[in-house]
Order: C-alpha cells, then sequence, then structure tokens
C-alpha cells in the first residue's frame, strides 16, 4: 500500500520557520522525484519545489526561491520542506508528491500525500 505522510505544518507568524516532512512507504523511493506543492483555498494548486533521486538537483518557484529548501533522506525514504521567512501569502496545504520525472504540474506525479497545513500569520 502507497503511503505518503506530511506532518510539521502548524501556525506561525510572519518571518518565522516550519519545517515540513513526508514519509513514504510501498513505493520506489529512490529513482524518483519528490515534489512539494500548496493549495490556498480557492486557488490551483502550484508547484513549490522538487528533489532529484540523488538529491543533487533541486527546483523551485520563483515566489520561494532563497526562503524554501527542499531535501531528502533516502535511507529513510523521506522528504523535507525547510521554510523560512515566512509569509501571509505562504498560507496553504502543503503536499508531497512522487514522480517518475521532474515537472511543475500536478499530473506530473503519480502519488500523493494528504497535505499538511500550514498558516502565516501577519
Amino acid at each position: 500500500q502507497v503511503q505518503l505522510v506530511e506532518s510539521g505544518g502548524g501556525l506561525v507568524q510572519a518571518g518565522g520557520s516550519l519545517r515540513l516532512s513526508c514519509a513514504t512507504s510501498g513505493l520506489t523511493f529512490t529513482s524518483y522525484y519528490m515534489a512539494w506543492f500548496r493549495q490556498a483555498p480557492a486557488k490551483e494548486r502550484e508547484f513549490v519545489a522538487a528533489v532529484s533521486w540523488g538529491g543533487g538537483l533541486t527546483h523551485y518557484a520563483d515566489s520561494v526561491k532563497g526562503r524554501f529548501t527542499i531535501s531528502r533522506d533516502n535511507a529513510k525514504n523521506t522528504v523535507y520542506l525547510q521554510m523560512a521567512s515566512l509569509k501571509p501569502e505562504d498560507t496553504a496545504v502543503y503536499y508531497c508528491a512522487h514522480g517518475k520525472k521532474y515537472g511543475r504540474r500536478p499530473n506530473d506525479y503519480d502519488y500523493w500525500g494528504q497535505g499538511t497545513q500550514v498558516t502565516v500569520s501577519s
């Protein structure tokens, strides 16, 4: 059974930091890209960051570049999103995703977690 379970979301003040985790099981973690997306109310799901299977390649949305860092631990089948200098506009449900190749569209990924809420207060 494939499972992606996000954790680490919560309420934080603007300028603060959070670290999201996504623990996976039941799928091939290595040799696949892992990504984070987010979806705010009444908005489409948008790409945040992605990391290659070896961790050597990372990609970020312009809106988070320089503030967020994606990483992965293949030994633990877990991907992380370190978020710093958070802004109210970062408020959204954050989802991790597993895919065969890099992409910025939700359809590029085949497995998804249930999401974790991040709320940034001003």
